[in-house]
């Protein structure tokens, strides 16, 4: 359990770090993308780019890995 908790609390922390370059590069979000929009402030934080990011940092990993 605490292996998840703790994979979930980087999950999110690694979204929220990547919301501010997602937002600059004006790119759309994905189904699945957590949104927060009041009068004047639209958040998002980018979940799924989030886990693609992840993804494919960990498949460079194994590569370079040897």
């Amino acid at each position: 359990m605490k292996q998840l908790s703790l994979g979930f609390a980087i999950l999110i922390l690694g979204a929220v770090v990547l919301s501010p370059v997602v937002a600059y590069l004006g790119l759309d979000p994905m189904p699945g993308d957590i949104a927060f929009r009041h009068t004047g402030l639209n958040v998002t934080i980018p979940v799924v780019y989030s886990l693609c990011a992840s993804g494919m940092m960990g498949l460079l990993y194994y590569l370079l890995k040897g």
